[in-house]
């Protein structure tokens, strides 16, 4: 699933690309896809629209558009969002592309189409739940060690399904969360009331840390991941426990495990992490 860092690097891209660019018509192929409004209407209400700004909120890629308008795009777990300036469309699961007045095309593809998109008045866009419900960016002066203990009080869930609600912290996900408990040393069975001040700051600092690495090395690919021009990150080459379960930990040399916590895959160092 792309996560922050994977969607920062496509908002970056599409900057690159599409700012002033006016969206002639678009091929809705599953409408299904297009939670709001109506196929048709998207259709309608869309086309003559220019494209002023590519903003993110979270894993949420957000178009600004004339008119007031917003384009809302939420990858989800295999959603990709490619732009293709000789006008082709090379995605075998393409569902929506946006023709461009230049004649390049704007692509999203999902493979297993839990991906959505929504166009709504900026004044609205607190009707999409997931959007509204948001917790600080991370990388924003609002994400502080303090916050987060704050929003730990009175729970008992485990530290690993703290940081993926995204009303906590947003944009975090399965990889960049237990990157981040590596990193902060902590296990990601430990309950939040158990956490010290020291230990919320140092799991304060390595969010922002993993995240900033994911971005520095364009996003991790392991298979569906495509940043805005169809290419891939590398971050993956350089994980410390994430899918790499029965390997040597890279600072210790013990054997990185994975278990099950709220249903998630997690990896851990045992030592690193005790």
């Amino acid at each position: 699933m792309p996560e922050l860092p994977e969607v920062e690097i496509i908002r970056r891209g599409l900057s690159r690309h599409i700012l002033s660019e006016t969206i002639e018509d678009v091929d809705i192929r599953l409408p299904r896809q297009i939670h709001f409004p109506s196929a048709p209407e998207f259709r309608a209400q869309i086309r003559g629209c220019t494209i002023k700004e590519v903003q993110r909120r979270g894993k949420y890629l957000l178009l600004a558009l004339t008119h007031s308008m917003m384009l809302v795009i939420h990858l989800r777990m295999t959603g990709r969002i490619v732009y293709a300036p000789d006008g082709e469309v090379r995605d075998r699961y393409a569902r929506v592309v946006f023709l461009l007045a230049s004649g390049a095309v704007l692509v999203f593809g999902d493979i297993r189409t839990f991906g959505a998109l929504y166009l709504l008045p900026r004044h609205d866009l607190y009707r999409i739940t997931g959007l509204a419900s948001l917790g600080p960016e991370p990388l924003s002066d609002a994400f502080t060690a303090e916050g987060l203990r704050q929003k730990a009080q009175g729970r008992r869930t485990f530290v690993k399904a703290f940081l993926l609600q995204q009303e906590n912290i947003a944009g975090i996900g399965n990889i960049y969360a237990d990157e981040a408990l590596f990193v902060a040393g902590i296990h990601p069975a430990r309950r939040v009331d158990t956490l010290t001040v020291e230990e919320w700051s140092r799991l304060h600092q390595a969010v922002r840390q993993v995240l900033r690495e994911g971005i520095t090395d364009g996003g991790t690919t392991f298979r569906d991941y495509q940043n805005a021009d169809g290419g891939q990150g590398h971050h993956q080459e350089h994980l410390h426990v994430y899918e790499r379960e029965g390997t040597a930990c890279d600072v210790c040399g013990t054997e990185i495990e994975k278990i099950k916590l709220s249903g998630r895959g997690t990896r851990f160092c045992p030592i690193c992490q005790k």
